[in-house]
């Protein structure tokens, strides 16, 4: 049914109001992130860049929105940001759904990122962690693994960095508890680390 035109001038009116407080809110997380963290974003991106420069390469991994974003960022380095350059060596563990699912029913999903690491990684790799919570096992398995391989880690974190925070070499955690803003603020960030590791490794 169609609503009368006052009433549905009235909620776009509240979509409006919805929409600038929640750019307002998403605009000012990114703000209080980049201006505390930006020496720990930088460190990230340095961390990658020594390790693709002695033949490492970027291990990413997260679940739900986090799985997506593992995947963004792998295609932004190992295609391209913006320009025509060599392929980079990333590569998301969200990606294989046979041997996702054949882990996680086989043996049990809190797995399903460590057996991973410890089929493909090597000794100076480097994992990128992320989650908004900073708890999600599966995550905390991974960088478990990670360390028992050397290979160094990084978490791309929430809230206050759960337990995956203590556990990672290097931890960018965003200072917000709703899981949107901190999304937002993520790839925010990785967009950032990724042009930093292209501009680095792949100059003009």
């Amino acid at each position: 049914m169609t609503r009368p035109p006052a009433e549905a001038e009235g909620a776009l009116q509240n979509f409006e109001e919805k929409i600038r407080a929640m750019a307002a809110e998403s605009l000012d997380a990114k703000r209080r992130f980049f201006e505390r963290s930006s020496p720990e974003v930088a460190r990230a991106a340095q961390m990658i860049v020594e390790s693709m420069r002695a033949g490492g390469k970027l291990l990413i991994f997260g679940n739900g929105g986090s799985a997506a974003d593992a995947q963004h960022i792998a295609a932004e380095l190992a295609f391209k940001m913006g320009r025509e350059r060599k392929a980079l060596p990333a590569l998301a563990l969200t990606t294989d759904t046979s041997l996702v699912t054949a882990i996680g029913n086989d043996r049990s999903f809190d797995f399903i990122f460590a057996r991973q690491i410890q089929a493909l990684g090597r000794k100076g790799d480097i994992v990128l962690a992320i989650s908004t919570s900073g708890n999600s096992p599966n995550v905390i398995e991974a960088v478990k693994q990670a360390h028992a391989m050397e290979i160094g880690t990084i978490g791309l974190l929430g809230a206050g960095g759960g337990k995956v925070a203590a556990l990672v070499d290097l931890a960018l955690i965003v200072p917000h508890r709703e899981t949107p803003r901190i999304q937002e603020v993520h790839i925010a960030a990785s967009h950032i680390i990724c042009q930093l590791i292209e501009d680095e490794l792949c100059p003009l």
